[in-house]
């Protein structure tokens, strides 16, 4: 046998076999293949990853086709690209792009300066686009390191947007974006638009003296609200707040349907994992953890739940999950998930004592949840698998850096981020539009009107026809036929509390709603 060559049987399958590459050509196929599988594992398989230009986008001067360089991005000749992955999105946001058709011609954010801090993705890039669209001037920069998606920032800046983003910024990059949109000459934001409180926290520490022409803050995460909270037990508010967060429609349809489908899409692309058999651990039961462990149950891995909640707990043991504390089972446990919005949830400690190939991950919104810190020491070697995905080599393990999962590592559903955009849009129309001395310096919900505005709003995709209450019925129950047609009080079955401003005194404008 000649083991230095091929051989074929007959001439003809020697002239077959000519017809592939030559060796270069399938060295350079064989690279193409690889660096296609690299890329697909990417945040939202983003075409921007495979990029060899290592050059930080700060070093860079970039400018648009309309001569504007006021903004920072991977690459702007990629807003083409970016161009139809935000055309795509809005295919699947009908209800949103029906309120912008709606509101556009009153223009209700005319003269709103929107300094936003948000994932960059093409959902948000439609909201952001939405509010430009009702007259908003807007300035926007993420609120994750991984999750922007570059050829997006680069479609929004090619827009007019002065976005300020890209995806693996450093720590240090992360507060200069920041610092950029907010810190310009001749340009002041008067709305604030945050997802988990750092734009809002910069500008408290940096430039408080903006909150003197800041009409309002609208915030959509556990962790800035929190952070809200407790600016408002300490009288240092200074300006009113939204908590989106813990409006239904962000609650109940982000929270849980969102996270139910995203935690299988973020794990698969990652990490090639079959959930089958799978032991699992979920820190939490809000509606993120809810989400988490009915998809993992779904796919037959084994869950159990940790909780400082009595009543999040008692709902997961009814839910057919056993109640642990993290300590008793890590051991055990195949994959962590972290769904609690805390801090140290997951120690040193814990990940001392996982198993080898323990897959530990985090889907709440920061990145305090696990702490990362502590493993990168000198006598810990951390490689790099894929995108996001780290092998820390003692016994461990794969890492996403503590960051959020679903947003970091693959994409969420388009139609249920149009809800909570939606919702954010309604919520800086209210605020900005709201006469003097209706919100004081508190925070609040948005009121259960605007909720079912927003739900309505989405019904049409699903061909979904409400029953109207006749007024003999109406009159029964005490209730409006045209809503709300459930009290403040009233949760849908979620474990979150009532905060303090549920209200219910909105004036509302003609072009979302149909009361006085």
């Amino acid at each position: 046998v000649n083991h230095g060559q091929i051989q074929f049987a007959n001439q003809e399958e020697k002239q077959e076999f000519s017809k592939f590459p030559t060796k270069t050509g399938r060295r350079s196929l064989s690279r193409s293949i690889s660096q296609s599988s690299t890329d697909s594992y990417s945040s939202a398989a983003s075409y921007t990853d495979s990029s060899d230009d290592e050059t930080s986008p700060r070093e860079k001067t970039q400018v648009n086709s309309k001569g504007s360089s006021d903004f920072c991005v991977k690459n702007i000749k990629q807003a083409e690209f970016g161009r139809r992955e935000i055309e795509i999105a809005e295919q699947d946001m009908s209800a949103l792009i029906s309120l912008r058709k709606r509101a556009q011609g009153e223009k209700p954010l005319a003269g709103a300066k929107v300094v936003g801090c948000t994932h960059i993705t093409a959902q948000t890039a439609v909201l952001i686009e939405t509010l430009v669209a009702l007259g908003a001037q807007c300035r926007w920069t993420a609120c994750n390191i991984y999750s922007t998606q570059n050829e997006v920032a680069a479609a929004l800046a090619e827009s007019g947007v002065s976005v300020f983003a890209w995806k693996g910024e450093s720590e240090d990059d992360f507060w200069w974006c920041i610092d950029r949109c907010v810190n310009v000459e001749g340009w002041q934001a008067n709305m604030i638009l945050d997802d988990g409180g750092d734009l809002t926290h910069w500008v408290y520490k940096k430039y408080p003296s903006v909150f003197k022409k800041v009409r309002g803050i609208v915030e959509e995460s556990v962790t800035g609200v929190h952070r809200l909270y407790q600016l408002s037990k300490a009288g240092k508010l200074c300006v009113p707040a939204m908590n989106v967060n813990d409006s239904v429609t962000k609650q109940k349809f982000d929270n849980l349907y969102c996270c139910r489908e995203s935690i299988l899409d973020g794990l698969k692309r990652t990490t090639d994992v079959m959930f089958g058999g799978k032991q699992v651990v979920v820190c939490g039961y809000g509606e993120v953890g809810k989400g988490c462990c009915s998809a993992l149950k779904a796919l037959g891995a084994i869950v159990c739940v940790t909780e400082i909640d009595p009543i999040c707990a008692l709902q997961a043991c009814m839910d057919g999950f056993r109640v642990v504390k993290l300590n008793e089972v890590v051991r055990q446990m195949d994959m962590v998930i972290t769904c609690t919005g805390n801090k140290n949830v997951v120690t040193r400690e814990h990940l001392d004592r996982m198993k080898n190939g323990c897959i530990v991950c985090n889907m709440g919104h920061s990145n305090t949840e696990i702490d990362v810190a502590s493993l990168r020491t000198p006598e810990l070697t951390w490689e790099r698998v894929r995108s996001q995905v780290d092998h820390v080599i003692y016994h461990l393990c794969a890492v996403f850096q503590g960051r959020l999962l679903n947003l970091s590592c693959s994409t969420v559903p388009s139609f249920v981020l149009s809800i909570t955009a939606t919702t954010q849009a309604l919520a800086l129309i209210e605020l900005y539009n709201a006469p003097e001395g209706r919100y004081k310096q508190d925070v609040y919900l948005l009121p259960k009107k605007m909720d079912e505005y927003v739900a309505s709003l989405h019904l049409p995709n699903f061909d979904a026809h409400l029953t109207e209450l006749s007024d003999e019925q109406a009159k029964y129950m005490g209730l409006n036929k045209n809503g709300p047609f459930k009290p403040n009080y009233y949760r849908y079955d979620r474990g979150s509390k009532t905060t303090q401003n549920d209200f219910d005194y909105v004036q509302y404008t003609h072009f979302y709603c149909n009361v006085v």
